[in-house]
């Protein structure tokens, strides 16, 4: 069942504490460490799954997969995206962790179309509400819920790059 609720207060304490336990144990391998997501954006409805991008020099596993491990998470090979390392939680918390190649679209798009969010209420709760409604209607069919939602995510990407424009915008410092 795809299941959105209401934004939690503990969402980002939550981030605080598990970035801390990869910042221990990734060290310098990881450049940055960010709450990205839906949870990582005050009031938005989203999924109860925290997501964490963790910015890495090169997508050499030798350097970030058994840390990672160790904390508590196990690596999924078959994740089909090949512009990540996708992991998961092996208890606790429900938590993906996205290793990405730091400078790249991908990691930079996760951080710029979150801090649009942060900036952006409106869109914010019109992206919340569609998002329920779709998990509403889609019950627990996940490809028709991602491919309903992706139109109004690029349409977001579109209004975040304007912003991104206008204001200068570049990532702040890591979260971790």
């Amino acid at each position: 069942m795809i299941e959105i609720v209401e934004y939690r207060d503990a969402w980002p304490t939550l981030f605080a504490e598990l970035g801390c336990r990869l910042r221990r144990g990734l060290g310098e391998v990881a450049l940055r460490i960010d709450h990205i997501g839906s949870t990582a954006v005050p009031g938005l409805r989203a999924k109860p799954v925290l997501d964490i991008q963790v910015s890495v020099a090169a997508f050499e596993p030798a350097g970030f997969r058994a840390p990672l491990e160790a904390a508590g998470f196990a690596f999924r090979a078959d994740n089909p995206d090949l512009t990540k390392r996708y992991f998961r939680e092996t208890s606790g918390p429900r938590t993906h962790v996205h290793v990405r190649r730091a400078g790249s679209f991908a990691e930079q798009f996760c951080l710029m179309l979150r801090d649009y969010l942060r900036e952006s209420p409106a869109d914010a709760e019109l992206y919340g509400a569609r998002k329920a409604l779709l998990a509403e209607r889609y019950g627990t069919d996940r490809r028709a819920y991602t491919a309903e939602k992706s139109a109004l995510v690029w349409e977001l990407v579109r209004r975040a790059d304007e912003w991104a424009q206008a204001c200068g915008w570049q990532p702040g410092s890591s979260d971790a």
